[in-house]
């Protein structure tokens, strides 16, 4: 992949944590050369076959960034998950971070 953007600008530590099988906190940190107005938003698919569904409930930080995400209701297997966070700011264009984790 092209990663276009501003270096630094994409998310940095990111890391999912999996409560009972059904829930799932994901959080970040912002990247250190993003600019202030940065956004960012959590995809995730659980396989191939599933659709990519967007973050519904979002932790925020205290200039209101999206930080981490809180997904209920999920039904986790055993299958490896590709997780997709982009960004967006009015100042320049942001790196995405992906990744795929086995869950």
């Amino acid at each position: 992949p092209v990663f276009a953007g501003m270096n630094g600008s994409a998310i940095e530590n990111f890391s999912c944590v999996i409560y009972n099988i059904f829930l799932m906190n994901c959080t970040w940190q912002a990247g250190r050369d993003a600019p202030a107005d940065t956004q960012y938003f959590l995809y995730w698919q659980k396989s191939r076959e599933d659709n990519q569904m967007e973050c519904e409930l979002y932790m925020k930080d205290e200039n209101c960034r999206n930080m981490g995400c809180i997904f209920q209701n999920v039904s986790i297997g055993t299958e490896k998950a590709y997780f997709l966070v982009n960004g967006s700011s009015k100042d320049s264009l942001i790196q995405f971070y992906d990744e795929y984790i086995d869950l």
